[in-house]
C-alpha cells in the first residue's frame, strides 16, 4: 500500500510523534483556530454537500449525486424542519417505490427500502433535534424494517431493557453456521446502526454474525453518556451467551469514531469475554480536553453541526458545560490505559481534526501490546480520497476481525 503504513514499530518513534501531536493539540485556542477554515456559509455548505456526493464521501456517500443536486435546489435555509422536509421528500419517493415493489420483486424492493433509509438518515443528520428531524428518523426506522424483512438471511431486531430504558440492536446470523462467531458493532456520534448494518453484511460472507448498536446517547440507545454506561454492552454479551445460534467464545467488538471509545472500554472491561476490539478513530484522553475541543468543534472536516451533536450526547447545552463535562470520560485519567486488555486494532489518520492522533499513540504506548494501522495522509477514521471508508473496512478492519475469530478471510 503506497498511501498507508503501520505505525512505526520502534516505541521511541511512536512516543516522539505522539508527543509532537499532543503538543499541537495543546496550542492555545486562538493560535490553532487561525489554522482552520472559517465556518461555511449556507451556499458554501451546499457546494460542499454536492462535492462530497460527487466523490462518494461521508456523510452522503450512499446518496445519488443527481438526486442530491435536485434536493439542493429546494434547500432554502438551515431550518431543521425545512432541512428534514427537503431530504426526506426524496426518501418518500424511494419508500413509495419500495412498497409498490414488495409484492412482485423483493430484491428491488429491498434496494428501494435501503435507498429510502439513506435519504431519511441524511434528513435527520447529524442528530434528531426538531420535530422534523425526529420524524425523519422514524421514517428511517420504517424503511430499514422493510429492508430487514426482505433480505436473506433477515435482520432481527433484538430489544432489551438496561437501567429502565429500552435498547434495540440488529442481529444478522449467516446461514449454515451454528453457533456463529459474532462482531458487536457500535456506531458513532452521527451515524446510526441502520447505516452500518448494510456494510456489515460483508461479515456474513466469512461466516460471522453481526450485532449492531447505536452508541450511548444516540438513536435507540438513549442512555446518558457517563463513566460506567459501557456496561450496557456487557448486557449484550450476556444475551449472546444465552443464544444457541451464537458463539459466546468468539466475539469481537468494533467501533468507529465515538464508537471506538466504547470499543476500547470493552477491551479492558470485558477482556475475558471478547477476542479483540477495533478502535477506529476513537476518543481516549486528549479528545476530551478543552484545549482540543475548543478548536475541533470548528473543523471543516465535519459537514456541519458538530458542537450540537457532541453536546447532545452529554445532555448539555452551553459551550462551558460541554468543555467541563468531557474530561470525566478520559480513559487515562480514570486509570484504564495501563490495565491488561483484550487485543486491539487501532486505526486512524494522522491528519484527523476531529479526534487527535495522539489518542491512538496513547493507547499504543500503554498497557498490553496492540496492533495499529495509520494512514499518514488520512483524516478522521483514517479515510481520505484514495482510501475511503469502505476500503478501510474491507481491507483493514474486516480481515483483522475474522482473523481474531479464527475464520479464514
Amino acid at each position: 500500500m503506497k498511501n498507508a503504513q503501520p505505525v512505526a514499530s520502534r516505541r521511541e518513534a511512536i512516543v516522539s510523534l505522539g508527543a509532537l501531536t499532543l503538543a499541537a493539540a495543546s496550542l492555545s485556542a486562538t493560535g490553532a483556530r487561525a489554522q482552520l477554515a472559517p465556518q461555511r456559509t449556507f451556499e458554501e455548505l451546499k457546494t460542499e454537500i454536492q462535492a462530497r456526493a460527487d466523490r462518494k464521501a461521508y456523510p452522503v456517500a450512499q446518496l445519488d449525486a443527481a438526486e442530491v443536486r435536485e434536493a439542493l435546489v429546494n434547500l432554502k435555509s438551515m431550518d431543521r424542519d425545512h432541512w428534514a422536509s427537503v431530504w426526506g421528500a426524496i426518501g418518500d419517493r424511494h419508500l413509495a417505490r419500495a412498497k409498490g415493489l414488495e409484492a412482485s420483486d423483493k430484491k428491488q424492493a429491498a434496494e428501494a427500502y435501503d435507498k429510502a433509509m439513506q435519504w431519511y438518515m441524511f434528513a435527520r443528520f447529524p442528530l434528531e433535534d426538531s420535530p422534523g428531524t425526529a420524524k425523519a428518523y422514524e421514517k428511517a426506522l420504517e424503511a430499514f424494517a422493510g429492508y430487514s424483512r426482505l433480505v436473506d438471511p433477515p435482520i432481527e431486531a433484538v430489544k432489551f431493557t438496561y437501567e429502565g430504558k429500552e435498547v434495540t440492536g440488529y442481529l444478522r446470523v449467516p446461514k449454515g453456521v451454528r453457533p456463529a462467531p459474532v462482531v458487536i458493532a457500535i456506531g458513532g456520534l452521527d451515524g446510526r446502526k441502520e447505516d452500518g448494518a448494510i456494510r456489515y453484511a460483508k461479515y456474513l460472507d466469512h461466516g460471522v454474525a453481526f450485532f449492531a448498536f447505536d452508541m450511548p446517547g444516540t438513536g435507540q440507545t438513549r442512555l446518558r453518556i457517563e463513566p460506567g454506561v459501557e456496561k450496557v454492552f456487557s448486557t449484550v454479551l450476556d444475551i449472546i451467551a444465552k443464544r444457541p445460534d451464537l458463539d459466546a467464545k468468539r466475539v469481537v467488538v468494533t467501533g468507529g469514531s465515538w464508537g471506538g471509545h466504547w470499543s476500547a472500554r470493552l477491551a479492558y472491561l470485558e477482556k475475558e469475554r471478547i477476542l479483540g476490539a477495533v478502535v477506529q478513530g476513537g476518543p481516549v484522553h486528549n479528545y476530551f480536553q478543552p484545549e482540543w475541543q475548543s478548536v475541533a468543534i470548528k473543523t471543516p472536516e465535519y459537514l456541519f453541526g458538530l458542537f450540537e451533536a457532541r453536546a447532545a450526547v452529554y445532555g448539555v447545552k452551553t459551550l462551558d458545560e460541554f468543555l467541563a463535562y468531557g474530561p470525566r470520560m478520559s480513559l487515562k485519567d480514570n486509570g484504564w490505559i495501563d490495565k491488561p486488555s483484550a487485543p486491539m486494532l487501532l486505526v486512524n489518520g494522522i491528519n484527523d481534526t476531529q479526534v487527535p492522533i495522539a489518542d491512538l499513540y496513547l493507547l499504543q504506548t500503554h498497557g498490553d501490546p496492540k496492533e495499529s494501522w495509520v494512514n499518514p495522509k488520512g483524516g478522521h477514521m483514517g479515510r481520505n480520497a484514495q482510501l475511503p471508508d469502505d476500503w478501510i473496512f474491507e481491507k483493514v478492519v474486516l480481515p483483522w476481525v475474522v482473523r481474531r475469530m479464527g475464520t479464514a478471510a
